[in-house]
């Protein structure tokens, strides 16, 4: 995908993994902080097509455009911060459970620990936030961590802890009422990961 900060990768991977890849590390980088004026102006210059991803792509460049730094702060903010908590939580064990911290966190930790992920230090978020899920499935397939890169590997992190929930998750945010520049990231990321499972199904 064009237009994103080029990932560097440990490992020579595809074209079509690398846009995989980036595509993960868009949506990790948007759904952890609100986009700065610079993130902002890259994605106004985002070409689509009319597939679902391009047109969610066509639909986040005209909405970055007109989007300020402090209008998108606040939207983030609104959708996820809050007075107590946003619109949304986007968080495995809440969508998986209903509540915050419970066995999908659990099961995400001992996963991590079993292929020596460890977590960012300074990070407060629990791991089973959407972008910190999205940054891990970005750094499975450019081969970041020591773990096995392989579409089986990939497939295993993705089932576990992405399949049964994520494309939940970012329908909800395309609807959300406080989204706007957000709501084609909600589009962008569900018609992402029906694409992710399409392929993994096959394998």
């Amino acid at each position: 995908m064009a237009n994103t900060a080029e990932l560097q990768c440990p490992r020579s991977i595809t074209e079509e993994d690398r846009a995989r890849a980036q595509i993960y590390q868009l949506l990790a980088v948007l759904l952890g902080g609100p986009p700065s004026g610079e993130l902002l102006n890259g994605l106004a210059s985002l070409k689509g097509d009319d597939s679902p991803l391009g047109s969610a792509y066509k639909n986040l460049a005209a909405l970055a455009e007109r989007t300020s730094p402090h209008d998108a702060e606040r939207e983030f903010n609104n959708l996820f911060v809050g007075l107590g908590r946003g619109e949304l939580l986007p968080y495995a064990s809440y969508y998986l459970t209903g509540f915050l911290n419970e066995k999908p966190l659990a099961d995400l930790r001992t996963d991590l620990r079993a292929r020596g992920i460890k977590a960012s230090e300074g990070v407060k978020e629990p791991e089973d936030h959407i972008s910190t899920l999205c940054e891990i499935m970005a750094g499975i397939i450019t081969g970041e961590f020591a773990c096995d890169s392989d579409l089986p590997s990939q497939k295993a992190f993705f089932d576990a802890h992405l399949a049964k929930w994520a494309a939940l998750f970012f329908t909800d945010l395309e609807e959300a009422q406080s989204a706007v520049v957000y709501a084609p990231v909600g589009s962008l990321g569900r018609a992402f990961m029906t694409v992710e499972a399409d392929a993994f199904a096959i394998q």
